[in-house]
């Protein structure tokens, strides 16, 4: 959609692939925090700083701490700025979904975002609730900020909302970073 509107936000992917110090820990907490809801860009980019090289994780993030802490740290911050991004997106899309000029622009497009997360998120949220959303998100490579905004139509726990988000935030970088070291393994 960005990218439709002219606005191109790769050079802040490479910033946050390029990150260093705790200016970079901030840098990701941004970076996090506006992928929840409005920038298409890939979450795993994150790790980057703490984990370079083909697969393996060296670290050039440069905080004095021990490898392994470096990236729980990336993790964490990570985590904080998508669940705080979560929340935004959960007023946003919560509103937008139940309001009459964009509900029907987007039908006129042949799009009814309304019909489509319930169809798509509607037996997930009855069945799994919040957890539902948290393994959701776990998924490496899929949009976080489609899941975030179908579920936020449907729900309206900001806190259980944001909690679920950075575990599942969380549970996706670790889980990146399990794929990508069994692939360095081999």
């Amino acid at each position: 959609m960005l990218a439709f509107l002219g606005l191109d936000f790769g050079w802040f992917q490479h910033a946050v692939e390029a990150a260093t110090g705790w200016g970079g820990i901030f840098l990701i907490v941004v970076y996090s925090f506006l992928i929840a809801f409005i920038l298409p860009l890939p979450s795993e980019v994150v790790l980057i700083p703490a984990c370079t090289g083909a697969a393996v994780c060296t670290g050039t993030l440069d905080l004095g701490f021990p490898q392994p802490a470096e990236l729980a740290i990336v993790i964490v911050a990570s985590g904080i700025g998508k669940s705080a991004g979560s929340v935004i997106a959960l007023k946003v899309g919560h509103g937008a979904s139940h309001s009459g000029p964009v509900v029907n622009t987007l039908r006129r497009m042949g799009y009814d975002p309304v019909e489509w997360s319930k169809r798509r998120v509607v037996t997930l949220v009855k069945k799994w609730g919040y957890a539902g959303l948290a393994v959701g998100l776990t998924v490496p490579g899929f949009p976080d900020t489609l899941s975030i905004y179908a579920f936020s139509v449907i729900e309206k726990n900001e806190l259980k909302f944001a909690v679920a988000t950075f575990a599942g935030s969380v549970g996706r970088l670790v889980v990146t970073v399990v794929f990508l070291m069994g692939i360095a393994a081999i």
